[in-house]
């Protein structure tokens, strides 16, 4: 689902990953994860498809937004576990999105 964002400017992290052959625990934390972000501070909706490559675009009102989820603590567990165990490589970009249009106008 596309997630509805307000008028810009506001703020996107881009997260992609390659996922290990260790998914155990992986669906359930994932699962918590999109269940405690949406009450974060700041948050304001978020995409995300995996196959082969995972990308996970989250929408953030603020810089201060995005660093208050980067250090909650249950995230900041799901992290590590990622590094130590899900995670065969990752990449995560902030961009300040300054423009939007879309189909059907709305």
């Amino acid at each position: 689902m596309i997630a509805f964002t307000p008028s810009p400017p506001y703020y996107a992290v881009i997260f992609t990953s390659v996922k290990t052959d260790k998914d155990s625990g992986y669906a359930e934390m994932a699962h918590y994860m999109e269940k405690l972000v949406i009450n974060q501070p700041g948050y304001l909706g978020h995409e995300s498809a995996r196959s082969e490559l995972g990308i996970t675009v989250s929408y953030w009102e603020s810089l201060e937004a995005i660093e208050g989820w980067k250090n909650q603590l249950a995230h900041r567990i799901a992290q590590e576990k990622g590094k130590e165990q899900w995670y065969a490589s990752y990449r995560i970009r902030v961009c300040l999105v300054e423009r939007e249009y879309g189909f059907p106008n709305t």
